[in-house]
């Protein structure tokens, strides 16, 4: 095999969380001083791949937002009401999970009990077992390498030996810096940003059934 262990991002990769997730804190950004003409598609794939509270450093220095004390419980409580109605896994990966034989472990941004929430909700959590693996555990998340560091060192694998699946730019990116193959999954068939991942050498693939053959070869 050409990977001894794969590491998928969660959301936006796995699960499809990120419309649901991003249209909330969008509306709870709205209720507490963000300018209703900033674009919310812009704005999505601004934060998309980001710890929160590398969210919320991203808005405060950007649009001057102080998020009062709360915020975070709030949006949090909120985002799990509609990932509890309306999450869906992606397209094929209930179908290519079983299919990899190698070691497989989710490193997220998100929190972990929401890294397990999501994915009992989609029922590909016993594909992962215990090997969850959030960026609250390391100093620094996406776009640094610590969390893919920290989950192959936790599995018992060398960084060259592991393949990354993500969808994110800061993702790819922390991939890459943690000296991993980059798998970046990109769906949309005119993605503006597609050549951008490229351009940072990682693989850039369009539907999950295709992901199999392309770990198999490495």
């Amino acid at each position: 095999m050409a990977f001894d262990l794969i590491i998928f991002d969660m959301d936006g990769t796995l699960v499809d969380s990120e419309p649901i997730a991003n249209r909330v804190f969008y509306e709870k950004l709205l209720g507490h001083g963000l300018d209703s003409r900033i674009d919310e598609a812009a704005l999505a794939h601004d934060l998309t791949g980001l710890s929160l509270p590398s969210c919320f450093a991203l808005l405060h220095e950007r649009y001057g937002l102080v998020l009062p004390a709360g915020f975070e419980h709030d949006l949090q409580a909120e985002t799990y009401r509609r990932l509890r109605q309306e999450l869906q896994p992606i397209p094929g990966v209930p179908d290519i999970l079983p299919r990899l034989p190698q070691a497989k472990c989710v490193a997220s941004s998100s929190e972990p009990d929401k890294i397990v929430m999501s994915l009992q909700l989609c029922g590909i959590d016993r594909h992962f077992g215990p090997h969850l693996y959030s960026a609250r555990q390391v100093a620094r998340g996406k776009p640094h390498p610590d969390l893919f560091l920290h989950a192959a060192g936790s599995m018992g694998h060398r960084p060259p030996a592991c393949a990354v699946v993500e969808d994110s730019l800061p993702g790819v990116q922390a991939g890459l810096r943690a000296g991993m193959t980059v798998f970046a999954y990109r769906p949309e068939p005119a993605d503006p940003h597609a050549a951008a991942f490229a351009d940072l050498g990682c693989r850039v693939f369009t539907s999950m059934a295709q992901l199999p053959g392309l770990l198999a070869a490495g």
